[in-house]
This record gives structure tokens, sequence and C-alpha cells, in this order.
């Protein structure tokens, strides 16, 4: 290779490298052309970026130098391969990815030379082409080896992978679904996710047996749904099938624990309910938690209302709490619930509405059977008296 041609394809990496449009047009294109990467939350773009600037500046070298891959560089790309597998984006997708990359360098090479000499043009095609070779068969080799260790170690795998939920690095239910049936598990659906710590003590960061002596508590032996459990901080969080919320109160009054249960969200959604639950428990006071019953969605998304930062709208929030009260057919179960909360007690209550005391204290028993709510309970009153309030 001549002088003249090294020094047109310097000047051209030169230009490339220093123009950030570049990199921003690759993570573009990746993003817009694979939609696992479409799907990607802005945690992760950050990554994206940097492997593209990365792999940018390797292929210029490459092409300017007549060069290939070094060792190093084929580490680097099995850490990412190995990254991918742990993460579930899956290797077809990650490959795809690199494939559109080269496609836009190809044409932002063009567009800086649209005259390019037939050698410096044949150069960038068979540098291109060795390159997408031999990575794709070091990442595909990484990737499957890694996918081996990972379903080798179910436990780990399943902690590795609520922990990506909770951080919402799952793009889809799709992904979610693909990376469940390599690791030959039906994850719960609906779902319970269970945001629990200790009562009364100091919170030091929770060990990880503390979280799966109370996941084996909660299971169901001989469910074929698998549940999982990890650590965040202080706290456990659990992912177990939607009927262990039913369970979890006496367990953990049982622990002297508290806890938070999430049922209403979608498996993609599961980064959402921790947010929710983390919040609750964070927020609640000291006489919403009573032994034997946990914090569920309708107090999470009321504090969240209290907080000013709900997560969902008014009439949302009004019905999870309210549930069946909202039915036209349960409108002098809502009198009553209204009456006894402006009158302050059932006596009052009965004489406003001309009902006898008992009348209106099992009208309130059929509003708590109903909503799992207890009138006369503070913490509960007041829950039910702000979806009254919001309702619509």
């Amino acid at each position: 290779m001549t002088s003249q041609p090294v020094a047109a394809r310097e000047h051209v990496r030169q230009e490339m490298v220093a123009d950030p449009r570049v990199v921003a047009a690759i993570v573009s294109a990746v993003h817009e052309q694979v939609p696992v990467y479409a799907a990607l939350d802005d945690s992760r773009l950050p990554e994206v970026r940097a492997i593209a600037a990365w792999g940018l500046e390797r292929l210029l070298h490459l092409w300017v130098t007549d060069g290939a891959l070094e060792p190093s560089d084929l580490r680097r790309l099995r850490g990412i391969a190995a990254a991918r597998a742990a993460d579930g984006r899956p290797v077809q997708a990650v490959l795809r990815a690199y494939r559109v990359a080269a496609t836009v360098l190809t044409d932002e090479i063009a567009a800086r030379a649209p005259r390019l000499a037939a050698a410096d043009a044949f150069a960038l095609t068979r540098m291109l082409l060795t390159a997408l070779d031999t990575l794709s068969e070091e990442m595909t080799t990484a990737y499957a080896a890694t996918d081996e260790d990972l379903a080798a170690d179910r436990d780990r795998a399943l902690r590795l992978l609520l922990d990506d939920l909770i951080a919402g690095r799952h793009a889809s239910v799709g992904a979610l679904s693909d990376r469940s049936a390599r690791l030959g598990v039906q994850l719960p659906d609906p779902y319970c996710l269970l945001v629990a710590e200790p009562v009364g003590v100091e919170r030091p960061d929770m060990a990880l047996d503390a979280a799966t002596g109370l996941l084996e508590a909660l299971a169901v032996p001989g469910d074929e749904v698998v549940s999982s459990a990890t650590v965040r901080g202080s706290r456990a969080v659990l992912l177990l099938p939607g009927a262990a919320a039913a369970r979890a109160g006496a367990v953990l009054g049982a622990r002297s624990w508290r806890g938070c249960a999430i049922t209403g969200e979608s498996l993609d959604r599961v980064a959402v309910a921790h947010r929710l639950a983390a919040d609750a428990l964070d927020t609640a006071p000291a006489h919403a938690h009573r032994p034997g019953r946990v914090l569920t969605d309708a107090d999470a998304h009321v504090l969240a209302l209290l907080g000013g930062h709900p997560a969902a709208a008014p009439d949302q929030v009004a019905r999870l709490v309210l549930g069946p009260l909202t039915d036209p057919g349960q409108r002098h179960l809502m009198e009553a619930l209204t009456a006894y909360i402006d009158a302050g007690s059932a006596s009052a209550a009965a004489r406003v509405l001309h009902l006898h005391a008992q009348s209106l204290r099992y009208r309130l028993r059929r509003i708590h059977a109903l909503t799992s709510r207890d009138p006369r309970d503070p913490w509960q009153r007041l829950t039910l008296d702000i979806a009254r309030t919001i309702r619509p």
C-alpha cells in the first residue's frame, strides 16, 4: 500500500472519529432497525454508545492499517457477548446490530470520500467482511458458553434475571420469554413482587440467605412456576406467583417483617412494581403496617399520590382501593362508607342514614370483605377516604 491511499484513509478516519454525529448515527440506526435495541431503557444507551464509539475507532484503524482484530479486541468482544447472554439480549440481535453499524460506517465514509479509490474501497470491504466474520464466531461462542454456565447454575441465573427485571433491562415480554425458555423456567404470570424488610432493626445490607429463606417459606411445594429472590440494600425482593400475596402477610408477621406486595403490573413492568413497593415502604407511616398484613398496590398508589408522584391516574387509584364498591349495585355500601367517615362512628352514621346501628355495622363488615380494607383501621380508613374523595 502506498503512502497516498494511507493518507487519504487517515484523513477520513480522523474526521469521523472527531465527529460525534457518527456515533450518534450508528446508535440511532441500531435503535431503529433492531427491535430489541429499540425498546432498551435510557440506562442502557450509554453502554451502547460506548461500544459504538470503540467499534468505530477500531474498524477505522484496521482500514487505515490493513490490520486485523487483535487478541485484546477479541477478549472485549467475548466479554460483550457474555454480558448480553447474562442480560438476555439474543445473540442474533447483537450480531445484527454490528451489521447495521457496519452499514452506517460505510455510508459515512462514502459521504466524506465520494471519489474513494478502488483500492481503498476494496480494503474497506475486505476489512468489514473479515471483522464481521471474526466477531460473529467469537461472540457466538462466548454467548453460548455463558448461556450454558447460567443454565447450569439455575439459582444464580434466576437471581440475575430478577435483577435485570428490577433494573428494567428487559425490552419486551418476548425477550423475557426467550430468556426464560433458555433457562427452562416458567415465570409466574400473574405474579406478586414482594419487597420486605425486618421491623425495628438497623438497616445494613441484607444477606442473600435471608431473602432465600423467606422465599422458601412462601414457596408452594410442587409448583411448576418458578419463584426467585434477590436483595436490594436492606430489603429482600421476591418474584412469586400471584396467589402468594394472600400468604405474605402471615409469613412476614411470623418473622417480624413488613412488606409491600405488588400484583397488578405486567412482567415487562417489574421495575415499576419494584419502585412502587420500595417507595411505599419508604413513605408509609408506622400505623399503615399491621401484623399479618402487607401493603398492596392500592396502598402503594395512595402513598405515591400523597407524595406527589402518582404512578396512576386518580380514577385508577380509586378503583384499586374501592374495588367492587364502585359497582352501581353497591351504592348502599358506598353511602354507608361515606356516612361512617363523615360522621366518625357507626352509631352516628346509622342515624344519618336512618338505619339501625347493627345494619350499619353489617355494611362496614361487607366493605371490609369486598375491599380487604377495614374502615375502622386508621390507615385503611384514610385510603378509603382518599379513594372516595378522588373518585369521579
